[in-house]
């Protein structure tokens, strides 16, 4: 077995049926090829179906007919030896064995909710029934597989043997259990590790309220939650009906359907597979270059962002130089990244040894002579054009010729940054998001001269140091700040017109964003925010919104978060409360901007929004807020898409995901906007366009889009490379959203997906 699909189970169905009638087969073990038992089921027959090309199988034959009724009530006993992976699908497989063996470092566990459905093999049923309800629940609603030591304490199997032994001792097992030597078990009618009703029946209402507290909006963890009970209730038989029809209806959900066009999404990022799906990089992913050995990389500035780079860089065994101006910028710098390290060593993450191996692969230096040998510098100052472009210079004439020339900037043109260069070819942007060891986003910017040969370099490094790399073209923000930089702007749009800054942003949070526009905006520093925004004010003079309200709450010493004070108050945890005070910033901001209103009667509407033209408040819902924080934000990425500057509608779903937290059970931004239709974008634009101006001018992409009536992505566009990928695959590749999910909530902000429960 590998990736678990209808063909083969129904080949298991008939390998069992063969075994059964022949009188040489005593027992059966189930087994896996090279060293895996089974990633799961095949996701892109999800695909399939959801579209129509697949057809599914008959309710309750697979779970039913041959898991229970073949396999499980089989007269001859069945052992399930498992190595590798063994989830999904089959984990579902090997729970319906007689007895389970594994090796110490199987990994065992059912993720589909990471794919917005439930277990639908019958692993509802028989996960509680081998591990008790509780961690059953936590397994199940956390996605988190459990290894082999641990499936043996839980009861999940019965032995742990290294993987030369497996097979011979599934086979004795198997032997023993036709024997009576070791008990024969039915896992769907076992009750000792089912706690008594009333007491189940606590545990799951408790699993409800952490879910609807925790993940308000997703349905499917409180399906998984109402199957279960059914089992409990009515019997585990009945249950499994339930559970298929549970799961074919969850299928063909809008959530179902997000998560795995953003696991196809993220998919289509590998260079290796960019070639096999429609929007590959023309002249980069389609001529067969080989990326280059990456040894030794230099990181200019030992700040925050740098700091992130070369921790990084140290995880994946990358020697690293980190360049700093004096001394004492150079000790923060080293002392940061003793700090990411450290924070791995506490969690349990690292050991001390492998700490200080890491640590040893770091040298600091201030002066450029170091850089002769290296491989690739990255460059992460201050955002000043002069500083980059002198640094640029000192660059061609110190690392060799090789060598990749990397900027982080966020915002500024690369070919501005090369100016005072020859090496045009070589610069390349590479922009990690903050915190960079941890989120999980690279843009990867390239120019009209950058070599395809440094694009590949650097996609393969991306790809080493677990980060999910997108390749854009350069403009001012690239693809992600620049089609998120209206979502504070319309914020601030709604404020001097009346609006409540904190119904903005619980608002925008209950719609699944980690925080609200003015949250981000203490997060990210008020310096960063004005430095940010000059640059699309220049460059994009009629579609922007030009606020005085933070640059007067910065004059008055409001930074944001690091001052403790910003549109929030903060204590010494950072954690945020509303500031009274904030009223008097924005009446002067209002003022500026001649928007004249009485500031008593805003106090009293302060969920709507004044007509300056009527001067009559329109009364805005929740739903209104969102769409007016989100559709300049869906138009700038039509423009980012037509442009080419994203060469795949994925890529901008990716990078809205990865790099602001938009909610990934709601597809990505673009996936988003087509649920919706370009017709209702583009009316609603061009509705408050007319009354507010050219912030919400429709773009030509949108206005001829609507216009025909089409989804704003062709299904030609969307990348659905439909191999046989398989639950445990779709896990590895979002260990890096997990990771960046939990690091906002380290933040003690709102969590978007993944959720521990118990």
């Amino acid at each position: 077995m590998s990736c678990v699909f209808i063909a083969v189970l129904q080949s298991l169905k008939e390998s069992y049926d063969e075994a059964l009638q022949r009188d040489d087969v005593k027992a059966i073990v189930v087994a896996g090829a090279n060293g895996k038992f089974s990633g799961g089921f095949d996701i892109s027959a999800f695909g399939g179906i959801q579209q129509g090309a697949v057809q599914q199988p008959k309710s309750g034959y697979i779970s039913v007919e041959v898991l229970t009724d073949t396999i499980e009530a089989a007269r001859k006993p069945s052992v399930a030896a498992i190595d590798g992976l063994a989830l999904g699908g089959g984990l579902e497989v090997a729970m319906v064995c007689h007895a389970r063996i594994s090796t110490p470092t199987a990994q065992l566990g059912l993720p589909e909710l990471q794919l917005g459905l439930i277990p639908g093999f019958g692993g509802t049923q028989r996960l509680p029934r081998l591990v008790g309800l509780a961690k059953s629940l936590e397994m199940m609603l956390t996605s988190k597989p459990v290894k082999g030591e641990e499936a043996l304490g839980l009861g999940l199997v019965d032995a742990v043997v290294s993987s030369h032994e497996l097979v011979n001792t599934a086979r004795r097992w198997a032997l023993d259990i036709l024997a009576r030597r070791k008990p024969w078990v039915a896992t769907l009618y076992k009750t000792d590790k089912i706690e008594p009703l009333g007491e189940a029946r606590q545990i799951l209402n408790f699993a409800r309220a952490q879910t609807r507290k925790r993940a308000p909006n997703l349905k499917h963890p409180l399906v998984c939650i109402d199957v279960i009970e059914e089992g409990i209730v009515n019997g585990p038989k009945p249950a499994l009906y339930k559970e298929v029809e549970a799961f074919q209806g969850l299928l063909k959900s809008d959530t179902s359907k997000s998560l795995i066009h953003i696991f196809f999404a993220q998919r289509g990022t590998s260079k290796k597979y960019l070639s096999l799906c429609n929007g590959q990089v023309p002249g980069v992913t389609d001529r067969g270059l080989v990326p280059r050995k990456v040894k030794k990389v230099a990181i200019l500035g030992g700040g925050l962002m740098g700091s992130g780079i070369a921790t990084a860089l140290l995880l994946s065994n990358y020697t690293v130089i980190l360049k700093e101006v004096n001394e004492k910028f150079l000790e923060a710098g080293i002392g940061r990244v003793k700090a990411n390290l450290g924070s791995r060593v506490k969690k349990g993450q690292m050991t001390q040894e492998k700490f200080e191996k890491t640590m040893s692969l770091l040298r600091g230096v201030l002066e450029f002579e170091s850089f002769r040998d290296v491989d690739m510098v990255i460059e992460a100052v201050i955002e000043n054009v002069s500083l980059k472009q002198q640094i640029f210079a000192d660059l061609e004439k110190y690392c060799p010729p090789h060598c990749i020339l990397a900027s982080n900037t966020s915002t500024i043109d690369l070919n501005l940054i090369g100016k005072r260069t020859k090496s045009q070819d070589r610069i390349i942007g590479a922009h990690f998001f903050s915190p960079a060891h941890i989120m999980p986003l690279l843009e990867i910017v390239r120019t009209e001269h950058t070599s395809p040969q440094i694009i590949v370099d650097l996609l393969d490094v991306g790809k080493k140091i677990k980060k999910t790399p997108i390749i854009v073209g350069n403009c001012t923000g690239f693809a992600v700040n620049r089609m998120f930089f209206p979502y504070t702007q319309a914020g601030l749009f709604l404020v001097e017109r009346g609006t409540d800054v904190y119904r903005i942003d619980r608002a925008i949070t209950k719609f699944g964003m980690p925080m609200g526009p003015f949250r981000l905006a203490d997060l990210v520093g008020f310096g960063v925010a004005i430095a940010t925004g000059s640059q699309f004010i220049e460059n994009f003079p009629e579609r922007t919104y030009k606020s005085m309200l933070i640059p007067i709450m910065q004059e008055d010493k409001r930074a944001g978060e690091s001052t403790r004070k910003g549109f929030y108050l903060y204590d010494n945890k950072r954690k945020a409360s509303p500031d009274p005070e904030l009223k008097m910033y924005i009446e002067k901001a209002r003022s500026i901007s001649g928007v004249a209103v009485d500031p008593k009667v805003v106090e009293s509407r302060t969920g709507d929004l004044i007509d300056l033209t009527s001067g009559l408040f329109v009364k805005l819902s929740e739903k209104d807020i969102v769409e007016m924080i989100f559709f300049p934000v869906v138009n700038e990425a039509c423009r980012v898409f037509a442009e080419g500057i994203a060469v795949k509608a994925s890529d901008i779903d990716i990078a809205a995901v990865m790099g602001m937290g938009f909610p990934p059970y709601r597809g990505g931004l673009m996936f988003w906007a087509d649920s919706l239709g370009s017709k209702y974008i583009y009316s609603r634009l061009e509705e408050w366009s007319n009354l507010y101006g050219g912030f919400f001018k429709p773009c030509a992409f949108l206005a001829e889009r609507a216009a025909k009536g089409a989804p704003l992505v062709s299904k030609l566009q969307t990348v659905h490379i439909l191999l046989h990928y398989s639950i445990g695959y779709f896990m590895s590749l979002l260990r890096p959203l997990e990771a960046l999910l939990a690091s906002i909530v380290s933040r003690n902000l709102m969590r978007a997906f993944f959720f521990p429960l118990i």
